[in-house]
């Protein structure tokens, strides 16, 4: 019989029980809902709603179902529909009627967003910590690439003299606003729900701050009616995650094309790469293109809820079930993506050879030409002109700016003297741009410095959360 079988005359037909059922993706909430309910039973106890040896009795109940779950002892049942009353007629079985009086002062409503609550904290914390890990693994190869010159793009065309390094750091950047925005959004939803009951609260004499401690939240929720209808925190995680998975689609689009026969400045370990089952000679980065490909799924999650969500009344409606599925994919498919990015971009072995030759091939110190004639005197777009001549001249030639003659520079412009090479070398293009930001080793240096600051200033959060988890 349902547990809410009284106001009805029929049975519930077993076509609506499998559909109105959530047990089969609301299970992995197993430890929540019974960390919970031991936190609402002690406040009974303590509160004397219910005698303090019944809520004891609760309790003792609870934690034996919790480490039977743990061992696999226990199968959930679809007759139960949900976490939340497997547990409940678990613990009735096991200690009879003492334990219908767990649900005393609270409702599936504030128990289901006290239990989805502390589940995004704990999970917002192993994301940063896999987030951090893949930082470091970025910091570590911008370390080993300081001096490692290759072009900088702007429209997929070679533009300006850059480094790996550089290169490194700007995701780097990128997964530092990543982590920075999960912390927020923790500290934002760290507030507890339960005690708002179905919407209204309750007539009992509870004590949320009891079960606000006991469940280490930072505060409670300030009104009942937001308290079970509030599902921001899920979005806010989901968007968060989007824009990560972002960030690593656009990084996976790099080594896709970096790793090709036509850039070939880099190659994935073999552990890390596929093959073909009719052509012998490939090496597919399938890895990069299935994270791009999920990041799509990602932002499907994170559009599923937002519609789902937007014409809700208040408070709680069964609409909200399907919050769930969203979240746990998007969670289960960044900590996916997290767990073989690190080892793979770890692992992966720089062409830095052909990234020097791509370079070299691409007018990319064109910039630095017209540079050094402002330097002299000569109007930026005057320099610009006749920097243009130049390379016009030499992609009619075979040639190169550094490959041209002083004549042939002279011929142009008599602004040009034979400092001109030392000028247009790439290790000068890039060791002069020294301006905060830049690709200068020095400057890059400062750059990575930073970001370490970052990850350990980070990961004493990233503690301070746990501990409150």
């Amino acid at each position: 019989m349902k547990l809410w079988a009284g106001r009805f005359q029929k049975e519930t037909d077993l076509v609506v029980n499998d559909f109105n059922s959530s047990i089969q993706f609301d299970a992995r909430l197993y430890e929540e809902d019974i960390t919970g309910s031991i936190a609402h039973a002690t406040m009974l106890g303590e509160q004397g709603i219910i005698e303090k040896s019944e809520a004891d009795k609760i309790v003792e109940g609870l934690k034996g179902i919790l480490k039977d779950i743990q061992d696999g002892n226990v199968e959930f049942s679809m007759e139960y529909e949900d976490i939340h009353m497997n547990v409940e007629v678990l613990l009735t079985q096991r200690i009879g009627d003492t334990g219908k009086r767990l649900h005393t002062a609270r409702s599936r409503n504030d128990q289901v967003a006290v239990d989805m609550r502390m589940y995004v904290k704990k999970e917002i914390c192993e994301i940063v910590d896999l987030a951090l890990k893949f930082q470091s693994v970025l910091v570590e190869k911008a370390k080993a690439n300081l001096d490692t010159v290759m072009p900088g793009y702007t429209h997929l065309q070679r533009a300006q003299p850059t480094t790996f390094a550089h290169y490194m750091m700007a995701y780097a950047n990128m997964l530092k606003r990543d982590i920075t925005r999960l912390q927020d959004c923790y500290e934002r939803m760290d507030e507890m729900p339960l005690g708002s009951g179905a919407l209204a609260s309750t007539t009992y004499p509870i004590n949320r701050e009891i079960t606000r401690e006991m469940l280490n939240f930072a505060r409670m929720t300030d009104n009942s009616l937001d308290g079970v209808s509030d599902r921001d925190y899920c979005l806010e995680l989901m968007s968060d995650l989007s824009i990560m998975m972002m960030h690593l689609s656009r990084l996976s689009e790099e080594v896709i094309s970096w790793c090709s026969w036509e850039w070939r400045f880099a190659e994935l370990d073999d552990a890390y790469s596929t093959g073909s089952s009719i052509m012998p000679q490939k090496k597919n980065p399938d890895v990069c293109e299935l994270i791009r490909g999920k990041t799509g799924r990602v932002y499907g999650d994170l559009m599923g809820l937002l519609t789902t969500m937007k014409a809700l009344p208040l408070a709680y409606n069964k609409d909200m079930q399907e919050d769930k599925e969203g979240v746990f994919d998007a969670i289960d498919t960044v900590k996916q993506c997290l767990e073989v990015f690190a080892p793979m971009f770890a692992t992966m072995t720089l062409r830095k050879k052909n990234m020097r030759k791509a370079a070299s091939e691409g007018f990319i110190n064109a910039t630095d030409c017209a540079d050094y004639l402002t330097k002299k005197g000569v109007p930026f777009r005057d320099a610009y002109m006749i920097t243009g001549r130049l390379v016009n001249n030499c992609i009619r030639a075979g040639e190169t700016l550094e490959t041209l003659t002083l004549r042939d520079f002279a011929a142009i412009s008599k602004e040009f003297g034979a400092d001109v090479y030392d000028a247009l070398d790439l290790k000068t293009c890039v060791e002069g741009r020294k301006v905060v930001g830049g690709p200068a080793p020095s400057e890059v240096t400062r750059q990575i410095g930073k970001i370490e600051d970052f990850m350990t200033e980070a990961q004493e959060l990233l503690e301070q959360m746990r501990e409150h988890t």
